[in-house]
């Protein structure tokens, strides 16, 4: 008897959990166009302003203004606020600091900061053996731990998760030296190509480099899905002729 098909891993739409489907879009992963204005403009505006005016407080005002009118268009076009929400708080807290300390270049601090947590994050994880990468979509596409019993399926999780390490580190390899220089507008030249595109990139290559091996199911995963399909086979009495190019089950069918 044929093999029933099993059903396929679940894998939230957006994000890094994209990287565990069978197809891949950039633009998608990205949240689309949308999700790239929604990134760069803030930002965009922020280094505009500082630019023409060289004032803290307009310049940090613009991206506050920018995030709650990209509120305003989710909720006028009915689409989940909560993209535009958790960037308005990011902006918020970024332009909170700038204000504090009286510096604009203090306006990247938090982009620094997350760089440098999340670099320690995947490059300390893979260090350890247990790459970043794989407890997170080990949660989603159903494998659990269990990857890490499979030699080649923990490889391209070590693979991966090194490459968004080395995505940190290239963001701070620039961001860094600008922000020594207390070089603003530079800076934030510099945040948009690293910022939402970069990502998109590393997204895309850490899909190529996953998908080179199945998916480590653990064994009782396995066997649930052969006992689902054996119970929606169709039993075939002995002696019965089954009509052309319908042999099979009603699982292979569907």
């Amino acid at each position: 008897m044929t093999e029933p098909a099993r059903t396929p891993p679940r894998v939230a739409p957006g994000g890094i959990v994209t990287i565990g489907g069978e197809t891949f879009s950039v633009t998608e992963s990205i949240g689309g166009v949308r999700g790239l204005l929604e990134s760069v403009l803030p930002v965009v505006f922020f280094t505009v302003v500082y630019a023409v005016t060289h004032e803290l407080l307009p310049s940090v005002a613009a991206p506050v203004a920018v995030c709650l009118v990209l509120i305003v268009v989710r909720l006028v076009t009915r689409k989940p606020v909560t993209p535009a929400v958790s960037g308005f708080l990011g902006v918020l807290l970024a332009a909170g600091i700038a204000v504090y300390t009286g510096r604009a270049v203090d306006f990247f601090l938090v982009s620094i900061v997350k760089n440098v947590v999340f670099a320690v994050l995947y490059g300390g994880s893979a260090l350890l053996g247990w790459p970043l990468l794989g407890v997170l979509l080990g949660l989603f596409l159903g494998e659990g731990t269990h990857w890490r019993q499979v030699p080649a399926r923990r490889r391209v999780y070590a693979q991966a998760t090194w490459l968004w390490c080395g995505m940190f580190l290239v963001r701070l390899a620039f961001q860094i030296p600008l922000f020594r220089d207390e070089a603003v507008e530079e800076l934030g030249v510099a945040s948009v190509p690293l910022g939402l595109p970069l990502y998109g990139l590393v997204l895309l290559l850490t899909w190529l480099i996953v998908r080179r091996v199945p998916v480590a199911l653990p064994p009782e995963s396995e066997q649930a899905g052969d006992a689902a399909g054996a119970s929606r086979s169709v039993a075939v009495e002995p002696g019965a002729v089954e009509p052309d190019g319908v042999s099979g089950t009603v699982a292979e069918r569907r």
